[in-house]
């Protein structure tokens, strides 16, 4: 069989990129330059993308310029994240600070600074009748009222004494226990004269002198913590007018006023604690009959602890936010 002639690629014409407006229209070069770029095939869809990153890199670009524009609006950006880092530090403080405001009060209102715990006495004899009397009244002395807190499971208080006592009382001793002895609570409260009043150097004995040391402890350790709690209040409406003006800056004085309220709360459970020793001293605590600080000295103790991290956290975020404002401002100038 003859074989068949060898096909010539020569022989096959060149094909042509067809026109978009047809077979016959005429190319011009503008097309020819698109066709460069890229215009079809792959290369169109790269330039869609690099569209599509210079747009989103203008708008990025808009949201950090912000007003100032450029680096400031750079500089305000960051100065804002470091804000939500400053304002936690501060919603932190704020709660600190009304809880240990909250301890500080309750421990103020409440009468359990100091309890005695001693034998229940049932009886009402003519002594027990006296030491009720005589705790009761107006002029009672710190030996008068001490001994009665010894005896009937006392408790002791910044305003108010408290003791124990059967609810009905008897000029005699019944045979057996009834139900006139339930146990109830009679409280008296210090008078502002009993607050201010001297203490002497023997309890109940005034021809003995004053005891300076006692006076001072005694008339400090009910003043203080009135002094802490005013100083958290003054401290509350500055960071409440430094909320409104939205600045961390005026927050300064706010953790100075906490620190010197940890101080005096600080200042006023050590003045108990010393006046409580140096009264056992004096007057000596019968047998059978204990004494041990209670709950409403404890929140005392624990408000002053809250009221210094409170500070803490005011003053480092106060100042260190303006610290960093300083910095952008001057990067800002530069």
């Amino acid at each position: 069989m003859p074989s068949a002639a060898p096909r010539s690629f020569s022989s096959v014409p060149p094909t042509t990129p067809t026109s978009p407006l047809g077979s016959g229209a005429r190319l011009g070069p503008g097309w020819r330059r698109r066709r460069r770029r890229g215009s079809y095939g792959g290369g169109g869809l790269c330039r869609e993308v690099r569209q599509r990153r210079r747009g989103e890199s203008r708008v990025l670009w808009f949201e950090l310029e912000g007003e100032a524009g450029g680096a400031g609006g750079w500089a305000s950006s960051l100065n804002a994240r470091m804000d939500n880092r400053f304002a936690t530090a501060f919603v932190i403080a704020c709660v600190l600070s009304l809880i240990s405001t909250i301890y500080m009060a309750a421990s103020i209102g409440t009468d359990f600074w100091y309890e005695y715990r001693s034998p229940v006495q049932e009886n009402s004899s003519d002594l027990n009748k006296s030491i009720w009397n005589d705790f009761a009244s107006d002029e009672a002395d710190e030996k008068t009222y001490s001994d009665a807190l010894f005896r009937y499971n006392g408790t002791v208080g910044l305003w108010r004494r408290c003791i124990t006592i059967p609810q009905n009382t008897y000029w005699y001793s019944p045979p057996e226990r009834t139900e006139s002895f339930d146990m109830v609570t009679k409280c008296m409260s210090f008078t502002l004269n009993e607050q201010f009043m001297e203490k002497f150097v023997e309890p109940g004995n005034h021809n003995s002198g004053i005891d300076l040391l006692r006076t001072y402890l005694w008339r400090c350790q009910f003043l203080l913590p009135f002094v802490s709690l005013g100083l958290m209040c003054f401290g509350a409406l500055i960071g409440l007018c430094a909320c409104i003006c939205r600045s961390l800056y005026p927050t300064i004085a706010t953790g100075i006023l906490h620190l010197l309220a940890g101080l005096c709360t600080l200042g006023s459970v050590s003045c108990y604690v010393a006046g409580i020793e140096l009264l056992h001293q004096k007057l000596e605590l019968p047998e059978n009959v204990s004494g041990e600080f209670g709950w409403s000295f404890c929140l005392a103790c624990v408000s002053a602890p809250l009221q210094f991290m409170a500070s803490a956290l005011f003053i480092w975020a106060a100042h260190t936010n303006r610290k960093e404002y300083t910095l952008m401002k001057a990067y800002r100038v530069a």
